[in-house]
């Protein structure tokens, strides 16, 4: 049996696409410098695909003077996994 990772994306800059999720619980998508995050819902597309919301944007660094504590910054995945905030 194949299983559909297709996401529909909801909300944001990417409203109404449809992104490969590969079964992961969040994607995120890099736009301008931007970190624009989606998670998955419980909810199915009419084709099949996995229903993501959209959650908002963060700096791939996390926190910036200014805007939040640094300090305090939650990382996301990807920003970590390509290194940024070093």
């Amino acid at each position: 049996m194949d299983t559909n990772t297709t996401a529909h994306l909801v909300g944001g800059p990417r409203d109404g696409s449809t992104h490969d999720a590969g079964g992961d619980a969040l994607i995120e998508v890099e736009i301008d410098g931007m970190i624009h995050r989606y998670i998955r819902t419980t909810k199915q597309h009419g084709d099949g695909a996995t229903i993501y919301n959209y959650d908002g944007m963060v700096a791939p660094g996390g926190g910036e003077p200014g805007v939040e504590d640094p300090a305090a910054r939650v990382a996301t995945p990807r920003a970590d996994a390509e290194g940024h905030g070093d």
